[in-house]
């Protein structure tokens, strides 16, 4: 399978993950200059109907489930990473969580305008208040919390009810991140290359800073008193020390 390109830096955030969340502060605290140029693409694990809507278009979730051992160990490093940060952690619990209950609502909130801040609330309810985000009624009030409008909110509350939202952006998102390649979460993408965890967001950083960097276009010789000008500006203008 050829390799995907993505053309601008991309962020596949994830509500579920405390590893998502954890990036996301960071991302937020230490480099908000790349904050501000990264694409937001949800991810998120799909419901029976998402994994059809998936195989119709003959891809699939590239995600396994973790083990227990693996879910304690998370349990460690989670408290380890927080507490390095100086983050309070309250441990939500997940009762047949649906995700997309708290994923598609996103998209509301983006062509509401609230986009950013919705991701920053859920965050928020989920990891710091233990709240349930994949509760209908909490999408409402964190929705209202927001000062959106009562409309808005309980479109946003019944987006996991929604089948052409589902059928549309839903399923675009879910294709993005097969196509892409995004197993886990954090997950971040420049060009062909490809960045998972955490501790890969400081390199993601350091490569967005490096490609946004103006190329320092040495200083020319003097020409030659005889020099063809016009000759000379015949090529391809069109980059200054740059490709693209």
């Amino acid at each position: 399978m050829t390799a995907r390109r993505s053309r601008v830096p991309r962020f596949y955030f994830n509500f579920r993950s405390p590893y998502s969340w954890i990036a996301y502060r960071d991302l937020m605290d230490r480099f908000p200059d790349v904050a501000q140029v990264v694409e937001w693409h949800p991810w998120w694990e799909p419901d029976a109907d998402g994994e059809r809507r998936m195989a119709e278009h003959r891809r699939s979730f590239p995600y396994t489930a973790m083990s227990r051992d693996k879910h304690l160990y998370i349990l460690q490093d989670v408290r380890r990473l927080t507490t390095d940060r100086g983050l309070a952690v309250t441990w939500p619990v997940d009762r047949d969580p649906v995700w997309e209950v708290p994923h598609l609502a996103y998209f509301h909130a983006l062509d509401a305008g609230r986009g950013p801040g919705y991701i920053e609330r859920v965050y928020r309810a989920r990891w710091q208040e233990g709240r349930d985000v994949c509760d209908r009624e909490v999408i409402a009030d964190l929705a209202t919390g927001l000062g959106l409008t009562d409309e808005t909110a309980d479109r946003m509350a019944r987006a996991a009810d929604d089948p052409e939202l589902r059928a549309g952006r839903g399923l675009g998102a879910l294709l993005d991140l097969s196509r892409d390649g995004a197993f886990g979460v954090p997950f971040f993408t420049l060009g062909y290359d490809k960045y998972w965890g955490v501790d890969r967001l400081p390199a993601f950083a350091g490569a967005v800073r490096s490609r946004a960097a103006p190329t320092p276009v040495p200083l020319d010789p003097e020409p030659p008193a005889d020099a063809d000008f016009v000759a000379a500006r015949s090529g391809d203008q069109g980059h200054a020390g740059g490709c693209g």
